[in-house]
């Protein structure tokens, strides 16, 4: 076992890559920039979520009980469509710093929980190769796997699912290279 005070090394600079990298991936390179698309007479759509008094949050639409959801009324709506999810945020523009702390202390908190794991089960010592495995494996869970349910129960399209899946391979190769590099020996 390796207590996991060993391993802050490992853990601040995966964060740290996987921060560098992901930003590169989603402002540098072009295959996320189809991800979103705007709404059709997008001024009227706000205007109208404007003066509906729509507030900060997540919501679905068209909104019903459990018990609602099979009845006539209901269906009608979901055929007549659209059905969907959407979130609102505050007024204002997006705020960026903040984002990116919180998507910063998120990859620390993901190495934190990839350190215990891996220095859980492997030694001091233990082979580059097995340490990338178990701490991939790790990081991959947190990175990539989640991202599937957002295609499962939010509507997000396959393809953008799909990218998101892939960069989370990508962080937790990052964070498992780092791992395996810094492991005590």
């Amino acid at each position: 076992m390796v207590p996991v005070t060993a391993l802050w090394l490992p853990i601040l600079l995966s964060a740290m890559i996987v921060f560098v990298v992901s930003s590169i991936m989603h402002m540098v390179l072009p295959y996320h920039r189809g991800d979103y698309r705007q709404l059709p007479d997008e001024d009227k759509v706000r205007a109208s979520l404007r003066a509906s008094g729509v507030t900060r949050g997540l919501y679905i639409f068209p909104f019903c009980s459990h018990k609602e959801m099979n009845s006539p009324a209901m269906q009608e709506k979901y055929k007549e469509g659209p059905v969907g999810y959407m979130t609102i945020f505050p007024p204002g523009p997006p705020a960026m710093p903040k984002f990116l702390a919180m998507w910063f202390v998120y990859c620390l908190i993901v190495g934190f929980f990839v350190a215990y794991l891996t220095g859980r089960t492997l030694a001091a010592g233990t082979h580059y190769l097995q340490v990338l495995r178990v701490a991939g494996t790790a990081a991959f869970m947190a990175y990539g796997i989640g991202q599937l349910s957002n295609g499962i129960w939010k509507g997000q399209t396959w393809g953008m699912t799909i990218k998101e899946v892939i960069d989370g391979l990508v962080y937790a190769l990052l964070t498992a290279g780092m791992f395996g590099w810094l492991w005590p020996r």
